[in-house]
């Protein structure tokens, strides 16, 4: 089996749930505030580890409380990490306010996650048929090195473009393989407006605007509607789930962990892509990040 190589942010959450959010100037009670471990990179790992597949993971974290306790939580997941201590800045944070419809509003403070680089992931060996992924929670040269070093060892590349940010370079776009973003990344990234119910067509004809090479894939998350793939010539639509949400963070996190995880356990596009919708949409049911995402045992049960 392929291995999974992870280089992504690494934070810690702050998740308070309540009934509404409060407008500008306003003070609202809330019901529940968690601290658990997060950062799109954490969830992705977690969430492909549940799945049953070996991980490797490098990031940054600080010199903190905060830090020692990723260590510990990564040991405990029997995630392989390359977790590098900022002397300068503090492990990350996200300050997260989820309402009583499962929305959420989120405060990211990167702190370490501003200093990864792709040496921090040199220790990892990276095969050909390996996954390696990344997020736009790191900066960007990092990803566009590492994505270089993965495509000349044969490796196949994965980056979930999010938050939707445009200093990436063009040799990472192009290093690319497998695109995945929501619609709201999708529009912004193409240059055009994707309304919530934008047809297949729509969402295609977008998702062909962001090719820089052929044999490119974008997969664009479409929330309740489930998810699209789209190459230079087919359509791969993969239907929605519906469940009782009550928290959507880290939703997207755990689609794209699981993707990746079924990819490099050697399942193809369509089929890893329905097991990641289904892993995404028990996540929602749960409130958190890295520790919502499904085991291997309860997607399956959910597949039927």
């Amino acid at each position: 089996m392929a291995k999974l190589v992870i280089l992504g942010s690494i934070n810690v959450d702050i998740l308070a749930t309540m009934q509404r959010a409060p407008k500008g100037g306003e003070t609202v009670n809330g019901e529940t505030v968690n601290l658990m471990p997060g950062g799109k990179g954490l969830n992705q790992a977690v969430a492909a580890v549940q799945q049953g597949v070996a991980v490797a993971f490098a990031g940054r974290i600080g010199r903190d409380l905060f830090g020692d306790q990723i260590v510990a939580f990564f040991q405990e997941k029997g995630i392989a990490a390359s977790l590098i201590r900022s002397d300068s800045r503090a492990t990350g944070n996200a300050l997260i306010m989820v309402d009583a419809t499962a929305e959420n509003r989120i405060v990211v403070i990167p702190a370490a996650n501003l200093e990864v680089t792709s040496a921090d992931a040199d220790g990892i060996d990276i095969d050909a048929g390996d996954i390696v992924v990344s997020q736009f929670e790191v900066p960007r040269p990092a990803i566009a090195a590492l994505f270089a070093r993965a495509r000349a060892a044969g490796a196949r590349t994965l980056l979930n473009a999010a938050p939707a940010l445009d200093d990436a370079s063009d040799s990472l776009w192009y290093d690319t393989d497998l695109l995945v973003v929501n619609e709201t990344e999708l529009g912004h990234f193409a240059g055009v407006e994707l309304a919530e119910d934008a047809t297949e067509a729509d969402v295609a004809a977008a998702a062909r605007r962001l090719f820089r090479r052929p044999g490119q894939t974008v997969i664009a998350t479409l929330g309740v509607r489930g998810a699209l793939a789209v190459t230079a010539d087919a359509i791969t639509a993969v239907p929605g789930r519906k469940v009782k949400a009550i928290d959507t963070t880290g939703a997207g996190d755990c689609f794209v962990g699981s993707l990746a995880a079924r990819l490099a356990a050697g399942d193809d596009l369509a089929v890893a892509m329905r097991y990641a919708n289904v892993a995404a949409s028990i996540a929602c049911t749960r409130v958190g990040t890295g520790t919502a995402m499904p085991t291997a045992a309860e997607v399956r049960a959910a597949l039927g």
